[in-house]
């Protein structure tokens, strides 16, 4: 008896596909730097969540070792794209900005918001401990890293280039020994509530999902130099700073779709997952994306990113991890702590608006 390949099912987000050829269009025709902006962003966000649809489905049907690696290839390649086109043209703060905001936005929007729609609908939620405390032990890493070059920097008042490089070396070891660990000599820790409420198969055979993924990729990488090539004028235009931009803006454009799989999780009561998205999207930026950023930009551009950051970036960053290592203490949520990461987020947020 033949086996039956799902049938394509139409999802809401398909539409933003649309976006792209608008998007390639306004920008050529030079309209209105704001709607462009609007429709570059809406564009990426489109293929951001086709990216993030095919590697779920290839993921599925491969190791958990290549797994991993799509996902820490693929899962950032928006922010990457962005970043390395920022830097190409100079926006250095807001990179750096992006950085943070990434982070703060997974970790306390993200898993907000997964808390209010799971709390919403369960009084209590449960969740793995263990990985959660793995996690929330990595974001610590992660400020300790970050922190470093930018208090060597304020204190000696000298570059930390080098410093910065010699760090992201380290972040990037650690990242790779997390994998090792979540993977290989204690994986039983990391398989709780993985596969409840996954789809068996895919949306897409696994030829269809390789080849969207890859056209995907292209695509994000195009949109992303339209996206950094408006961001200035934007800036010019709206009288914000690169900071706000990099931190609330662009950190929420390229991190959508995981705040919409985290919240259809939680809604299926898999706060496990939900929680490991959140966290897992923050570490592989900050360990998998920052260092090769550093590499790239030294190789690439001709000049190090260093990892100095400004005092407000390092608080923000120090209150999510304060709250991450909070949240993943018991193994138990409700939607009044949702509500509260929700509102440390917008206060951040806000502070960030009027600096």
């Amino acid at each position: 008896m033949s086996r039956k390949h799902p049938r394509p099912q139409f999802r809401i987000l398909d539409v933003l596909i649309v976006f792209v050829p608008i998007s390639f269009l306004l920008y050529y025709l030079h309209v209105n730097v704001i709607l462009t902006f609007l429709v570059v962003a809406a564009a990426i966000a489109g293929l951001t969540y086709f990216i993030a649809e095919s590697t779920n489905i290839i993921a599925r049907r491969v190791s958990n070792t290549i797994s991993a690696l799509l996902n820490a290839t693929f899962g950032n390649v928006v922010e990457f794209f962005v970043a390395f086109f920022a830097l190409r043209e100079g926006l250095v703060n807001m990179v750096k900005a992006s950085i943070v905001g990434s982070v703060i936005v997974n970790v306390l929007l993200l898993i907000g918001l997964s808390m209010l729609a799971g709390g919403l609908k369960y009084k209590e939620q449960k969740f793995n401990r263990d990985s959660a405390g793995l996690y929330s032990t990595m974001l610590i890493v992660v400020v300790v890293g970050l922190a470093m070059p930018s208090i060597y920097s304020m204190v000696a008042a000298k570059p930390a280039f080098t410093m910065s490089i010699a760090v992201s070396i380290i972040l990037g070891i650690i990242y790779l020994l997390s994998l090792i660990y979540t993977l290989v000599t204690h994986k039983h820790l990391f398989e709780v509530e993985r596969h409840g409420p996954e789809e068996k198969e895919g949306r897409w055979s696994l030829r269809w999902a390789a080849l969207i993924l890859l056209a995907a990729t292209a695509l994000v990488s195009l949109e992303s130099s339209l996206l950094v090539e408006t961001v200035t004028p934007l800036i010019n235009q709206i009288s914000i700073t690169e900071a706000f931009m990099g931190m609330v803006v662009i950190a929420l454009l390229t991190n959508i779709p995981e705040h919409i799989s985290a919240m259809s999780f939680a809604r299926r009561n898999n706060m496990t997952l939900s929680l490991e998205i959140g966290m897992a999207s923050a570490l592989q930026i900050t360990l998998f994306v920052v260092p090769l950023l550093v590499a790239v930009s030294y190789i690439a551009l001709g000049s190090a990113l260093d990892l100095v950051f400004t005092p407000f970036e390092l608080v923000a960053l120090v209150a999510t991890v304060m709250v991450a290592n909070y949240i993943s203490s018991d193994g138990v949520c409700h939607w009044l702590e949702g509500a509260q990461l929700v509102a440390v987020y917008l206060i951040i947020a806000i502070a960030f608006f009027f600096i």
